[in-house]
Order: structure tokens, then sequence, then C-alpha cells
């Protein structure tokens, strides 16, 4: 696993095998996730996503801790995936990295608690699935607009953004800041150090 711009978040860049029949690769090796994260990626819930080309989801985060951390890769089609650095007192805070993750390259995504996360679909019917390492629950379930200029996220230009209402009305970075919404850079650290100590 490659480690992002952002402290905290991985992209895995698997061999793929292809031959006459397909292809076949590992997009998940507990071993070589422990290595790059120093502890074992608990698994509490997996979703799917379907989006035509142009949906753009997130910016997502969870309260943290518990956060939900997400190891996510696109099964079909493809997505620009982008983590951003939500974590108040983080040297990176506001920063955000982005990885095209796709059906041919096998490019799988791991972010920890506390990071924001966000994709838009570059095609139709575009597919992710994720692994969660906490289950959903709402009222700690929260947002940042994705296209908020402090951002500043480059999603790619030519495709019209295509939001929930939830998203759609997410508030800015300062707004989510100013609210005491966001996940504290310590309180993040601290849990990331329980979880390395278990």
């Amino acid at each position: 696993m490659r480690a992002m711009e952002i402290s905290g978040a991985w992209v895995l860049e698997p061999k793929v095998f292809p031959d006459e029949r397909g292809s076949f690769h590992e997009w998940y090796r507990g071993e070589e996730f422990r290595e790059a994260t120093g502890y074992d990626l608990g698994l509490a819930q997996a979703n799917m996503s379907v989006s035509r080309r142009g949906v753009l989801r997130g910016v997502h985060f969870a309260d943290t801790p518990p956060g939900q951390a997400k190891y996510l890769t696109c099964v079909r089609g493809a997505v620009l995936d982008v983590v951003v650095d939500l974590r108040v007192g983080s040297p990176d805070f506001g920063r955000w990295d982005a990885v095209r993750l796709d059906d041919e390259t096998r490019h799988a995504v791991f972010l920890a608690e506390g990071l924001g996360h966000a994709f838009m679909a570059l095609t139709d019917d575009a597919i992710v699935v994720y692994l969660c390492s906490t289950g959903y629950v709402p009222q700690r379930e929260h947002g940042v607009h994705p296209l908020d200029p402090e951002l500043g996220i480059a999603w790619p230009e030519g495709i019209e953004p295509v939001l929930s209402e939830k998203d759609a009305q997410a508030p800015t970075l300062a707004e989510a800041r100013q609210s005491g919404l966001l996940p504290s850079y310590e309180a993040c650290r601290a849990h990331y150090a329980t979880l390395r100590s278990d």
C-alpha cells in the first residue's frame, strides 16, 4: 500500500492477472494492511453504491471516536475518489488528495476515521464497494459541501455534478468548523493509538 498525501490514507495498487477467462487480483491483504497502518481492519458493514455519470457523493465523515474507516474500490466503471482532511489541528487540515478508481487498474483506497470521503462517478453505472469499520448511525454521520471553494477540490471539468439534497445542503468547511462538527486531530490520533494497541 502506498501512502497518500493526506496522513491516514493509503492506496492499494494491486497486480492484476488477466487471461482469456478474465482477470484475477487481490484487492485486500490483511498483512499488507497491518504493515501500512499498524492495526487490522475491523469490518462491521459492507456497502455498495451504483451511480450514474456526474453523481457526486460526499464529503462524508462520522463523529470520531468511533468514526468510520473505509476501504473501497470501484468494481465497475470509474470514479474520482477524494480524501479530505477534516481533522481540526491536523497539519493537513483542509487539504485533499484524489485517485482514480476504475475496473481496469483495480486500485483501492483506505481512509482512517476522521477523514472526509467523496467521489464523482466518471461513467454511468459506476459501482463502488466499501468495507466499513463501524455500522451506519445516522446521528453520527455528517458532511461538508463538496463544492466549497475553500476546499477547492478539482472535480473533472465538463461533468455536471449531481448531488443529493442532503449533500447540496451540507455546510461549508468554515461553517462545519465553527459549529464544532469536525473531528479533533488529537481525538483521532488517540483513537488510532488505541487501535494499534489492541
